[in-house]
């Protein structure tokens, strides 16, 4: 997952207030509740130290509006909260697991990270004859994402085999063509600025095969054809959703598989002296302190996860012991989460986090990381 989106979180000082709440408000009584809900979650913050201002903030984000305008249905909501404002609102795929209400030194950032997932952006594209239309999914929901027109005319075969016939035949299968050629090529520009990490196809079987075989092959290997749907309005279908979701699960998967395997080869044996992979409180907090975090694997469940660490207001300031922060020129660290504070290093250094969910695939301990750099052997 690219942590970029806890960016208004990472350099901003605290303390600060997490919420995670059910946004399934949609019974007749949805306004009541969402009240209910709204001051429950500012009467514990206020219980557990936080302002007035913050956990004003936070009940008004509550009883607001759904985020986007879209539907709460089955939804979660992550909120972070600190000097009376509301800094980042998250709308999750689902509801949380356990609704969450803290007030520390480090938003509690795990959770929303597990209940996201890593979230592989998935680019749709709704092809026919004439052109495609382009929809960009995630576990946010659907967005457009544009649509390409190509030649009109001629684009319907006939049925006769009169000579005549046959050459305006070749002209619409030339049409095909180079309408399949303009669609692989604005799927191809689009699914790199809308930063997709994986396509699928929707529409008839030919049209579909003939955009798919023009698709550059780094593009082809990530990219899926579905039978289900269509272009046309109102084709789709609760299959069509089923191949959007496999598709996604599938990458997502297959991306913890890789990042797993490069870590235990660079934790193994064959790692040498110095391998590019650690596990460990300690060697984990001097990685991040040092910037040389390539990707966190947090597993959430593991023992060092709530580790007691300590930190200062920079992202970089963080110490296995409190003494520790002392050298790093802060006088008064605050204590936090190992897994919170590792990822606001990560997010702050431009490192990427995934989620293990697999006990056989987890860390030691539930954390550990991929390196950027190698710490020299020691002579």
């Amino acid at each position: 997952m690219k942590l970029s989106l806890l960016q208004p979180v990472v350099d901003r000082p605290g303390p600060w207030a997490s919420v995670y709440a059910d946004a399934s408000h949609y019974t007749e009584d949805a306004a009541k509740q969402q009240e209910l809900a709204a001051r429950a979650a500012a009467d514990q913050l206020f219980e557990l130290g936080a302002d007035e201002a913050t956990c004003g903030a936070v009940h008004a984000a509550l009883v607001g509006p759904a985020l986007h305008g879209e539907s709460a249905a089955n939804r979660g909501r992550a909120l972070f909260a600190a000097g009376g404002e509301v800094v980042l609102d998250r709308l999750l795929p689902g509801r949380p697991a356990a609704p969450i209400t803290a007030w520390g030194e480090l938003p509690r950032l795990t959770p929303l990270l597990e209940a996201s997932g890593n979230d592989p952006a998935c680019l749709v594209v709704y092809v026919d004859r004439t052109g495609a239309d382009f929809e960009l999914r995630t576990d946010r929901g659907s967005d457009d994402a544009g649509k390409v027109t190509g030649e009109n005319w001629p684009i319907h075969r006939t049925a006769t085999s009169d000579w005549s016939e046959r050459r305006f035949q070749t002209k619409v299968e030339n049409t095909w063509e180079r309408n399949a050629e303009e669609i692989a090529a604005e799927a191809h520009k689009m699914f790199g600025s809308a930063g997709a990490e994986v396509m699928l196809l929707v529409g008839d079987p030919r049209e579909r095969r003939s955009v798919f075989d023009k698709l550059p092959e780094p593009v082809r290997t990530v990219t899926e054809e579905s039978d289900h749907g269509g272009r046309a309005h109102g084709a789709g279908s609760e299959l069509l959703e089923r191949d959007i979701a496999q598709l996604r699960a599938a990458h997502e998967q297959k991306q913890v598989d890789d990042v797993v395997g490069r870590f235990r080869a660079g934790a193994g044996p064959g790692g040498g002296d110095a391998p590019y992979a650690v596990t460990g409180v300690p060697a984990l907090v001097e990685a991040a302190r040092e910037h040389r975090i390539d990707t966190l694997l947090i597993g959430p469940d593991g023992s060092d996860t709530g580790r007691e660490v300590w930190v200062g207001p920079n992202a970089a300031q963080l110490a296995a012991r409190s003494t520790e922060l002392q050298y790093l020129g802060e006088v008064d660290p605050a204590s936090s989460r190992a897994d919170d504070a590792l990822l606001r290093a990560a997010a702050a250094s431009g490192a990427e986090a995934i989620i293990v969910r697999d006990p056989e695939q987890v860390p030691v301990g539930g954390l550990g990381a991929l390196l950027r750099w190698a710490e020299p052997a020691q002579d």
